[in-house]
């Protein structure tokens, strides 16, 4: 039984070896960690070219898990996702073949190209952990771990995911343009040969198999949390919901997956306990794709972001 010092030794490796072929985007690097010790779902948004495929791809290079990569289209049906029933000429009988969701880790790439019927086909995989084919339940593998991307600027040809999915996103996590001192660090990279499409040869090796991984999630849920803390993150959603800024503010499910996300990060950081510097840490990426905005307060410009900064401001923090 490998100990809680072992195990962070362990997830911190994988941050080493994801450093090997993406520069300038350590927080990512980080969120997606946290998913991966929450048991959550990561949606990554940035512009084209912030390297958000290789995040995941260098990811999953570093964990000995299963993992397969769609690119999502507006001619995808939910079957190509979670597979369909098949007729086998051979034996005279219909069986079902496994889509790419039966996997460990799925890269979802460009998800908000497909309709929402073919979105929807996700629901059940990201909450329930399991797919519904002609009237039989099969359950995913696990780990699981979706992680989606889309290209917040550009709306032609898109699809708005729906709430009910995007509240299936542990965490939403912003990829910025790297630093100028990052960007060159990029390009000395690939004027030494760095190929993104080969990260064999980038030196990215596996360090964590699965069984360490829920070892390490199992040591996450034993985070203890005193009941201020607990209040304080249900202050920080009730605030969400009296803000003269939002329509819909933060759910139940919200405070859960805060709740979740900031053990994670209390754990990930060598914290005995959950305070409310991990609370205020996650509230960003956990709630920001949570709240509906008030149509008034988006013509103005104002931000999910500037909103729970504002929160987190007006809300005491127990001492």
């Amino acid at each position: 039984m490998s100990t809680t010092s072992e195990l962070r030794d362990a997830l911190s490796r994988v941050r080493v070896e994801v450093g090997k072929a993406v520069v300038g985007q350590d927080g990512a690097v980080t969120g997606l960690l946290i998913a991966l010790l929450a048991d959550g779902h990561v949606l990554l948004e940035g512009v084209p070219g912030v390297a958000k495929t290789l995040l995941v791809r260098s990811l999953s290079r570093s964990l000995s898990l299963e993992t397969r990569r769609v690119q999502f289209t507006p001619d995808l049906m939910p079957g190509d996702i979670t597979g369909s029933v098949v007729y086998d000429p051979k034996t005279g009988e219909f069986e079902f073949r496994e889509g790419p969701v039966f996997t460990n880790i799925l890269l979802a790439d460009e998800i908000n190209r497909t309709p929402p019927k073919t979105q929807s086909a996700l629901l059940e995989a990201m909450e329930e952990r399991q797919v519904s084919a002609d009237g039989v339940t099969r359950k995913l593998p696990a780990p699981f771990l979706v992680a989606a991307t889309q290209n917040p600027i550009e709306y032609e040809g898109t699809y708005t995911l729906p709430e009910a999915q995007l509240d299936r996103f542990l965490l939403k996590l912003v990829l910025e343009l790297p630093a100028r001192d990052a960007e060159v660090e990029v390009l000395n990279r690939h004027a030494g040969g760095f190929d993104p499409r080969d990260l064999e040869a980038a030196g990215v090796t596996p360090v964590v198999d699965a069984a360490t991984l829920q070892a390490a999630q199992a040591d996450v849920r034993r985070v203890p949390v005193s009941a201020d803390v607990l209040g304080y993150a249900v202050d920080l959603a009730r605030g969400t919901r009296q803000s003269p800024s939002v329509r819909l503010g933060v759910s139940p499910r919200g405070t859960t997956a805060l709740l979740a996300a900031s053990r994670a990060w209390a754990w990930l950081s060598g914290a005995p306990g959950v305070t409310p510097d991990h609370i205020q840490a996650m509230a960003l990426p956990v709630l920001r794709h949570r709240i509906q905005l008030r149509p008034e307060a988006e013509l103005e410009g104002v931000g999910a972001d500037a909103v729970l900064r504002s929160v987190i401001q007006q809300v005491r923090v127990p001492i």
